[in-house]
């Protein structure tokens, strides 16, 4: 007998957390629709050339390559060494985020979207990283997206999209921490090394995780000197409030052009006027987030400090793209949010409420044939006012039908014995409350249940 089990970094959902999940998706999209976004879906596999080579080295490793159903035997054969067998029997993969096929499909229907293009995508993604609590192989992405636009207003618009979604969702004490990737290229130049701006971010945004010590050694083995990483120690130190780190920042990469004009778009973002947030942004200058195509904002969400949690949302601007499709000058900024975490947050804290948990609204019990029957019309007039409600299956003792009620978390019963069907009456319990009230027939549908 096979013992039944799913593959590491997986999971099955049973319908209570699905139910929780959908509350967390059905927040996202409301705000995502309200600010305007259109829904967009793309296929679970890509083609291995769309993918590769856009989330940097190890982006690389991580992703999912899927084996070409065709002849694989004669293409294994035919294979000289493992890296040619690899390549002749994979030509597709797992998507490793929606970006990237984001920036595909633009490019493919460029003559029929209207610029600038403001998308919303909520499907899985797979990535073979190490199983862990908050990382899994397979999860959710939920991200929006606007193409076709150069403003700074965009950016200010996703940012309010995070503090309005994480506001009615009930988090309290998140954070929104954001920089410019013009600063870290800014910081490149400074010290004379932007052949190596991929290999400093990398080593920077490792800096939670392995320590300042950690970052000096890695940035030693990627081949900057002492003086280098003097000065990237330095931009690290950078500490105060908004303004006093634009300040500092500015006396530090006054010879870079490219990083005053990410200290602006910064300055703009903080101070731009246009709205008021829950959580003000944060600068942070330690964030780099390693992927390659970003180009400007970028933008990290932190879980309350009381969760031992990782980021639950980020993202960023990217001037071009879908010029890795060919298609040049689109700029674009996007956000993500991290829907597995965001769960894991919500159900430590306790703040899923308890709409968000709840199914079947009213049972019904069934005390015979001429209860059921009854019941069923009722039951179908409550449906038609959009209350979820439910027969029990059976006539059964009324204490096992109490007991499937309470299971199930279904707040009113209602009972329908042969004095209530003589009476042309109907009893409603509430089992939160132990409360009891007779009806007539005509009062059920005004009922406050």
């Amino acid at each position: 007998m096979i013992k039944p089990g799913i593959p590491k970094g997986t999971r099955d959902f049973g319908p209570v957390v699905v139910r929780k999940r959908n509350y967390i998706f059905q927040t996202i999209r409301d705000t995502f629709e309200v600010f305007g976004f259109q829904p967009l879906e793309t296929p679970a596999m890509e083609n291995l050339s769309t993918l590769m080579g856009k989330y940097g080295e190890e982006g690389d490793k991580l992703m999912f390559k899927v084996l070409d159903n065709g002849d694989i035997y004669t293409k294994a054969q035919q294979a000289k060494d493992n890296r040619e067998l690899v390549a002749a029997v994979t030509e597709k993969a797992l998507r490793y985020d929606l970006t990237i096929p984001f920036a595909r499909y633009v490019v493919m229907n460029q003559n029929e979207l209207a610029l600038p293009f403001k998308r919303y995508q909520m499907q899985p993604v797979w990535r073979a990283d190490k199983p862990q609590r908050g990382r899994y192989r397979e999860f959710y992405q939920c991200d929006a997206d606007v193409v076709g636009s150069n403003s700074l207003i965009n950016e200010v618009e996703l940012l309010l999209i995070y503090d309005t979604v994480l506001t009615k969702l009930g988090l309290q004490g998140y954070e929104l921490r954001i920089n410019n990737r013009k600063i870290l290229f800014g910081l490149a130049e400074v010290i004379g090394k932007t052949e190596l701006l991929t290999d400093i971010t990398i080593s920077i945004d490792k800096l939670d995780k392995i320590g300042a010590d950690g970052v000096r050694k890695e940035l030693q083995e990627r081949g900057l000197t002492d003086a280098d990483i003097n000065t990237i120690e330095k931009f690290l130190a950078i500490d105060g409030s908004s303004d006093e780190k634009l300040t500092q920042l500015k006396d530090l990469l006054q010879s870079s052009e490219t990083a005053l004009k990410g200290i602006e778009e910064l300055s703009f973002v903080i101070n731009s006027g246009y709205t008021s947030f829950n959580a003000t942004p944060i600068i942070d200058v330690t964030l780099a987030r390693g992927l390659n195509y970003y180009t400007g904002m970028i933008v990290e969400v932190k879980a309350p400090a009381t969760v031992k949690m990782g980021s639950i949302g980020g993202g960023g601007r990217y001037d071009d793209l879908t010029g890795l499709f060919g298609l040049k000058g689109i700029s674009g900024v996007g956000i993500s949010f991290g829907v597995d975490r965001i769960y894991d947050v919500l159900e430590e804290l306790k703040l899923f409420p308890e709409t968000a948990q709840q199914s079947t609204k009213v049972l019904f019990l069934n005390l015979g044939e001429d209860s059921a029957r009854a019941a069923f019309g009722y039951m179908m007039q409550l449906r038609k006012r959009g209350i979820a409600a439910e027969l029990f299956h059976e006539n059964a003792k009324m204490d096992k039908q109490m007991k499937y009620a309470d299971k199930r978390s279904i707040p009113y019963v209602i009972i329908l014995g042969d004095s209530e069907l003589q009476e042309n009456m109907i009893s409603v319990k509430n089992l939160t409350n132990r409360q009891q009230d007779k009806i007539s027939a005509a009062e059920l549908l005004d009922y406050s249940f």
